[in-house]
This record gives structure tokens, sequence and C-alpha cells, in this order.
């Protein structure tokens, strides 16, 4: 997936100006497809002259060179062309599991300490998820959009409550004696 992808889903949902997109991106999308402000203009930028999407002056604009962005059709078809495609498998890759395998290898290495505070960073990202979720999924009556919003929210809560179960079960195991 390219940050275009992201980038025309969350323009689809709303148009709105690149500072705005790009918080709007940190508290939605971006919490499982990173992207810097930066990138993000950069990537509008090229968005646009691909014909994909279209700026104009924002209305509150005032002496500031606010854009509001919107997609156009060409955009409309790219996203659907990509939506209907197989996805890559997802390729994980993280540091601390190859510092792991080293402390099996090795012997003890102290790596107990970087554990718990990756422990915690769990903790406090499902407790955001677990507020955003009593925030804007308590209604019964949910449209079927934010069902789905509601259910990508789910797998980012068990996929942070897995990770602190393992990383409980993980630090007994550094602790041993």
């Amino acid at each position: 997936m390219a940050l275009s992808h992201a980038l025309l889903t969350s323009l689809i949902e709303k148009s709105s100006s690149g500072y705005d997109l790009a918080r709007r991106f940190d508290k939605s999308i971006g919490f499982f497809w990173h992207a810097t402000h930066q990138q993000i203009y950069r990537e509008l930028g090229r968005m646009e002259a691909a014909g994909w999407i279209e700026s104009a002056i924002a209305p509150d604009a005032g002496k500031t060179r606010k854009r509001m962005y919107r997609v156009l059709p060409p955009g409309q078809a790219e996203l659907l062309r990509w939506a209907v495609e197989p996805s890559n498998d997802m390729d994980m890759r993280d540091e601390f599991m190859v510092r792991l395998r080293a402390d099996a290898a090795l012997g003890s290495l102290g790596l107990a300490p970087e554990l718990e505070r990756r422990m915690a960073l769990h903790e406090e990202k499902l407790a955001l998820y677990r507020q955003i979720e009593q925030r804007d999924f308590a209604s019964p009556e949910l449209s079927r959009a934010a069902r789905i919003h509601h259910m990508i929210l789910k797998k980012g809560i068990l996929y942070e409550e897995n990770s602190i179960a393992w990383a409980r079960e993980m630090l007994g195991l550094l602790l041993e004696k």
C-alpha cells in the first residue's frame, strides 16, 4: 500500500486542509499506517500532480497558504483499483525479537527493562483505544461505516491485549534464575 491510498481514503471520508488531514490521520489511520506531516504534504503534491485530488484556497485561509483538498473521479478510480487487489502478506520486522534470540544464544543480556518499557507502551495504547471505543462506539445504533471502524479498532485492542499478555509471560522467563 502506498501512502496515497491511505490519504485518498481519509479525503473521501472528509475533504480537508493538509493540516487538518494530517491531524485526523494521526488519530485514525495513523494507528496502523504511520506517516509524518512532511510525508503527507509531499504525497498530496504528487497526488494533485497525478490528477487524483485537487486543492483550492480554503475559505478561512486569510493570509495563509491553507488549501482544501478533495478527491477527484480519477482518485476514486485509483482507490477502487487498489482496494480490490490482493493484499501483500504482513511483513513483521521486530528488532527486539532478534535481541531475544541473541539473549537465548548468549545468555542473559538484561533485556527485562526494555521489555517492561515496551509493555508500558502497549498498555498506554490499549488505554487510548479503550477511550476511543467508549467515546465513539458506545451507541448500539451504529452505521455500517462506524461498525467497520469499530472492528478496526477492536483489532488494535486485541493486538495490544495480546502483546501485553505475551510480554508478561516473556518477562517471567527473562527474570528466571
